[in-house]
Parts: C-alpha cells; sequence; structure tokens
C-alpha cells in the first residue's frame, strides 16, 4: 500500500509543481479513501485496491493541476494540511 502512495503521489507532484510532497501524499490518501467510502455508503461491491488506485490515477491526471485551488474554496479540509506541516 505505501509503494502505491507513493507511486501516486509522484505522480500527482508531477502534475502540481505547487504542491508539496507531504501535500500530495495528503490529497492521494483524501482521495483513495473518499472514493471507498463512498462506494461502500452506496452499497456497492468491493472492487479491490486495483478499481481504487485506477481510479485515483484517473483523478490526478484529470484534476491534479488543480487540486490545490480546491482548498481555496473548500476550508474543511484545511486541518489536514495544515498538521502534515508541522
Amino acid at each position: 500500500m505505501e509503494t502505491k502512495f507513493q507511486e501516486l503521489a509522484d505522480l500527482l507532484k508531477q502534475q502540481n509543481e505547487r504542491l508539496t510532497m507531504d501535500e500530495a501524499r495528503t490529497w492521494v490518501e483524501i482521495l483513495w479513501e473518499d472514493f471507498e467510502a463512498t462506494r461502500a455508503k452506496a452499497g456497492r461491491k468491493y472492487e479491490g485496491q486495483e478499481m481504487t488506485e485506477s481510479i485515483v490515477r484517473q483523478w490526478i491526471q484529470h484534476y491534479g493541476q488543480r487540486l490545490d485551488e480546491f482548498l481555496e474554496r473548500n476550508p474543511k479540509y484545511h486541518h489536514l494540511f495544515i498538521q502534515r506541516k508541522q
């Protein structure tokens, strides 16, 4: 799991150089957990880490360049990034 998260964080960092490596890693964890939680709440069958990795990778490729802009509009997630920097 650690290797997958690191690989995805590296990909996100390549897509968005404004993010630090810690911020990229935090985003990967948020996207991963959000996808799995949303599917579970919807009652969907768990399709494994490969499916989650595929979706997170797609999100990074499509939205990675602008993920840092999301924080400006959604302060609810700020605390996740502030804690990482300390």
